[in-house]
């Protein structure tokens, strides 16, 4: 047994001892089915709260408990087991891929909002995603979901919404603690308490602290930090006043794709180098890389770097909001300012393994010119001067070059949201009105160096040197320099101020208590002001090697940019119920997404608005506790941007856009259902068919661009899906809760032209829970059976040729089997 194994075992037998005579305590009501999902309320896309089942739009709202049960491992984890939602959540617990049905990109253009205002106005910053910025807590009241509708009216630059709403506090004070252990080594806490200051007042505080040394064996821990939020809320003669405010400071290691076969024969596997399931790239020989290049006066700059650092995430957020009535209007002000800083290290992949001696025959050459006699070239373990000889024929035969990426950004977002509904009583029905303004300041800097790395293929693998041996043995020189096979290989800095505006009006008519109609416009206006270094080639004049000689420094030179850009969305639907149980929807929509304002603090960017056009109709039906909804879409997009930024093997460099937009449609239906089988056994679930084509494109690299027409776009399934049953029943005082999930996830590929698939995969999952009185103890499980499955490719390379195999060789597996014990007290 592993010692997190033997941890978590002597943790769990305390947990036990420690929960058993508290849950003896308490007495537990019997179980009791829980109220019908159709009848849970929604405040995201809609101008006011509605019923799930009235919307014409598909939403999920989820409460904290029925969060918990389903247990996630990180926010892409949880967002995955929703309908029309695929995630590749093997990165780790943050900057994992989240892309929603007909949206056809790794953030599935989703804004993650907090009591419905962002904490970053773009759904991206550099090298962090929303859900790096939103963390899940205790503090967290409950998850609504929108997926296409009119997220494009209430949200800017969005297909969705991710909204999270915060707990408040009451005229009862409340509250929770909360411990998890995993066998991962995993130990985290979550504490909040909610109550009344005076009959006027109230707070809420909480957060959670967290260390965890991962899915994979980095060989140093994995997670390491805390969030801390809270608010104060005042009750005013018309309405309330509530300020707010969040902290976080964290790393996290992010994960990236691994060699699972070898190259030269596709069917041997090298999970004896590098395991499957907890072999990572990531090292502790990488904890003191040093990233050398020459800043635009000529200096040479030596920055040393810790891979354990991993994506250091420190911001904090302030935030006021007010919501009363302004006569017969509902005002609605919102505000918010976010003020942060990222520091990210982190071991990217490139290239395949490569046969170690045709790799470095390779050098051969050039290593001749540079350092003479030279018989042949022979590898060392990094930093031992060629004394001590690493023999790859000894192990897999391979080696392969990495690629160790620093990155930072100073980041802000000033944002404001102010809205008026008011119903308006007609003759033709009842009209729900609400007008609104979106305003935003926000910038970054940004700085990424990277340099490419010799090492060895093994789980946790060393740096090696390629040394430059005379014909006696002497050591003439070295390709190498520390393990280093290319310093800065990539060089770039800049800076970007952005300004926005937006106004947005949306009526919802409901024309008789069968029938309601609803349309919406939303109208923005960006500036985006910045600026990027340029960069050159140069030879750093160390003779010793050759790692130094195609080094990237920046010039002194400036590339400025100016961009100003409109977009314009609108949405129109409709909502039919037949009966109180039945009903229908249908909705047309139209998004236009910016580009990003990183553009302006890039070189030679390709400035690029994203247009699609949106159409779903769904069918709902609700009894007693089942329902089902079935959505069906279609998105037409023109032009998709599908650019990516490819890795040069000869050179190194991974900056460089290669240009790939065009048409793309993507035409499927998703189904979310629930299936109450008596009192105590539901089956939940949901399932997305769909078929996501390219069409005419454009590519500037000598592909051609008519062999894509009509392939599936690159890493979307057309299938994927879970269920989840559940029962519960008593044992005396004790609810016990049992639960299941089967999550299944299609056949995708890794490049334009269907070279290389990822196979389908699936995975199980279970756990149990048993509460009495306030004190529950949860235990869950993921990938029970250890299923593999293989997410990503390998990006760098694979996206125009894929990896010269039918099957992937190279990508992300899923995480193997792991466990969690949950035991919580509530006051």
């Amino acid at each position: 047994m592993s010692t997190k194994k033997k941890m978590l075992a002597h943790a769990i037998s305390m947990a036990c001892a420690v929960a058993g005579p508290a849950l003896a305590q308490e007495t537990t009501p019997s179980a009791e089915a829980p109220a019908a999902e159709v009848d849970s309320v929604v405040v995201t896309g809609s101008a006011r709260p509605q019923r799930r089942f009235d919307v014409s739009y598909a939403v999920n709202a989820l409460s904290q408990n029925e969060v918990q049960k389903l247990a996630p491992q990180s926010m892409a984890d949880l967002l995955g087991k929703l309908p029309g939602i695929q995630v590749e959540a093997t990165g780790g617990e943050v900057q994992n891929i989240t892309r929603v049905r007909g949206i056809p990109t790794d953030d599935g253009l989703a804004l993650f909002q907090q009591d419905g205002l962002p904490l970053f106005t773009e759904i991206n910053g550099f090298f962090f995603r929303g859900d790096s910025l939103n963390r899940y807590d205790l503090m967290t009241k409950s998850l609504e979901v929108v997926r296409g509708g009119p997220a494009s009216i209430y949200a800017s630059q969005a297909a969705a919404i991710v909204n999270s709403s915060t707990v408040t506090g009451t005229d009862k004070t409340k509250g929770k603690a909360q411990v998890t252990l995993g066998t991962t080594g995993l130990a985290r806490l979550d504490l909040y308490q909610a109550g009344k200051i005076d009959d006027q007042t109230f707070y809420a505080v909480g957060g959670f602290i967290r260390q965890d040394d991962g899915h994979r064996d980095n060989g140093f821990p994995n997670d390491k930090g805390g969030q801390i939020r809270g608010n104060l809320k005042r009750v005013l003669e018309h309405g309330t006043l509530t300020v707010s405010g969040n902290y976080l400071n964290d790393h996290n290691t992010f994960y990236l794709p691994i060699p699972i076969a070898d190259p030269r024969n596709p069917s041997a596997s090298l999970n004896q180098y590098i395991d499957y399931f907890d072999g990572t790239m990531n090292s502790p020989a990488l904890r003191n890389v040093p990233m050398k290049y020459r800043d635009g006066n000529g200096n040479l700059v030596t920055d040393t770097r810790d891979l354990a650092n991993g994506r250091h995430l420190e911001y904090g957020n302030l935030g006021v909001q007010y919501e009363g009535e302004l006569g017969q209007w509902l005002l609605s002000a919102k505000a918010g300012a976010t003020k942060g800083t990222l520091d990210f290290d982190a071991f990217y992949s490139t290239s395949n393994p490569a046969d170690a001696t045709q790799f470095a025959n390779g050098f051969l050459g050039a290593a001749k010119t540079a350092f003479g006699a030279v018989d042949h070239l022979g590898y060392a373990i990094a930093g031992s001067n060629g004394s001590q000889v690493y023999n790859p024929a000894a192990a897999s035969g391979l080696v392969m070059q990495a690629q160790y990426r620093a990155a930072g950004s100073d980041f802000y977002s000033n944002q404001a949201d102010i809205n008026l509904t008011r119903n308006f009583q007609t003759g033709s029905g009842n009209h729900d009105v609400k007008l609104g303004v979106y305003l935003s300041g926000y910038g970054q800097t940004s700085k990424s160096v990277y340099n490419d790395m010799l090492i060895e293929v093994q789980g946790k693998p060393r740096t090696l040197d390629m040394v430059a041996y005379s014909a006696s043995g002497a050591v003439l020189g070295s390709v190498t320099d520390n393990g280093v096979l290319r310093y800065t290989t990539t060089l770039n800095q800049g800076d970007v101020d952005a300004r926005m505006g937006a106004f947005y009006v949306n009526d919802t008519w409901e024309v008789s208590d069968r029938l309601r109609l609803d349309g919406g416009l939303r109208r923005e206006r960006y500036h985006y002001d910045g600026y990027a270094l340029l960069t050159n080639q140069v030879n750093l004049g160390d003779a010793k090697t050759l790692a130094d000689d195609t080094t990237r420094a920046f010039t002194g030179g400036v590339q400025a940019h100016k961009y100003n850009i409109n977009t314009i969305n609108w949405t129109l639907g409709a909502n039919y119920d037949f009966t109180k149980q039945l009903g229908a929807y249908a909705r047309a929509s139209h998004l236009e997404v910016p580009p990003s304002m990183q553009v302006a603090a890039s070189v030679d960017p390709l400035v690029l608005k994203t247009k699609a056009n949106q159409f779903e109709a769904g069918f709902k039906a609700t009894m007693g506790r089942s329902y089902l909804y079935v959505t069906g879409f279609y998105t037409q997009f023109n032009p998709l941007n599908a650019s990516f930024v490819a890795f040069n093997p000869a050179t190194g460099r991974n900056d460089q856009t290669v240009p790939f937009f065009g048409k793309a449609v993507v035409k499927g239906a998703e189904l979310d259902g629930s299936l109450a089988l008596g009192p105590r056994f539901s089956l939940a679930g949901s399932l997305t068919v769909q078929d996501p084509q390219y069409r005419d494109f454009v590519n500037a690299t000598g592909a051609d661009p008519s062999k894509v027409v009509g392939n599936q776009i690159i890493r979307e399934p057309k299938v994927f899906g879970n269920i989840r049953p559940n029962y519960d029943f008593n044992v005396q005082d004790y609810l016990v809760e049992m639960y299941g999930s089967y999550s299944y996830t299609g056949k995708r590929y890794v490049d334009f032209f269907e070279a290389t698939a990822l196979p389908a995969y699936h995975s199980l999952g279970g756990g149990v829970s048993v509460t009495r009185g306030d004190w529950k103890l949860q235990l869950s499980g993921d990938n029970l059976t250890d299923a593999k499955g293989l997410t990503e490719g390998n990006t760098r390379t694979d996206t125009l040729a894929g990896q010269g195999s039918q099957q992937a060789i190279y990508g992300r597996p899923v995480f193997g089997r792991s466990f969690r014990l949950v035991l919580s007290k509530a006051w």
